[in-house]
C-alpha cells in the first residue's frame, strides 16, 4: 500500500492539488453556478471520506483540505492549461510510486468529482445539466489523466 510517507512534501502537494485543479477547470468552463459547483466539489470529498478504508492513499488524499494552487493566471485558458499539466504530472508521479489500482482510484475520484461538479448547476434552458463547455472540460481532464496532451 502506498501512503503519504512515500512522497516528498512537494510530491504530496502535487498529488493533493490534482482533484481541486480538475474541479476548478470545470467550475470555470461555464459562467454561472460557481457557488453550487464549489459546494458539489466539497461534497465529493465528503463522500469519498465516507468510503474510508478502500485505499490508504485515497483516504489520505481526501482527508486533507483540498489544496488549491494560488498562482495568479492571466486567463482562464492559462488556468486550464496549468491544471491539465498538473493532472498529467500527478498521475505520472503516482504511476511511478503507487500500485495500478491506487492510480485508477485517484483517477476515478477526480472523474467522479468533475461529473458531480458539472451536474450541480443546470446550464441554460436545456434539460441536460452539463453544458458543451463542461463536456469539453471533462474530456480534456480525462485525456490529461491518461497522460495525453490536449
Amino acid at each position: 500500500m502506498t501512503a503519504k510517507a512515500d512522497f516528498t512534501t512537494e510530491e504530496w502537494e502535487l498529488i493533493l492539488e490534482g482533484p481541486p485543479s480538475a474541479g476548478m477547470i470545470l467550475i470555470t468552463a461555464q459562467k454561472g453556478g460557481m457557488l453550487r459547483e464549489t459546494i458539489s466539489m466539497a461534497k465529493a470529498y465528503a463522500e469519498a471520506r465516507a468510503r474510508h478504508g478502500q485505499s490508504e492513499l485515497l483516504d489520505e488524499i481526501v482527508a486533507a483540505k483540498p489544496a488549491v494552487d494560488h498562482t495568479r493566471y492571466g486567463s482562464l485558458e492559462e488556468l486550464k492549461d496549468h491544471g491539465l499539466k498538473h493532472l498529467r504530472d500527478a498521475v505520472a508521479l503516482l504511476s511511478g510510486k503507487a500500485t495500478a489500482q491506487e492510480v485508477d482510484q485517484y483517477k476515478q475520484f477526480i472523474l467522479t468529482l468533475t461529473d458531480r461538479v458539472a451536474k450541480s448547476h443546470r446550464e441554460g434552458e436545456t434539460e441536460d445539466p452539463v453544458s458543451d463547455a463542461e463536456r469539453a472540460a471533462i474530456s480534456a481532464i480525462t485525456l490529461a489523466l491518461d497522460g495525453t496532451t490536449v
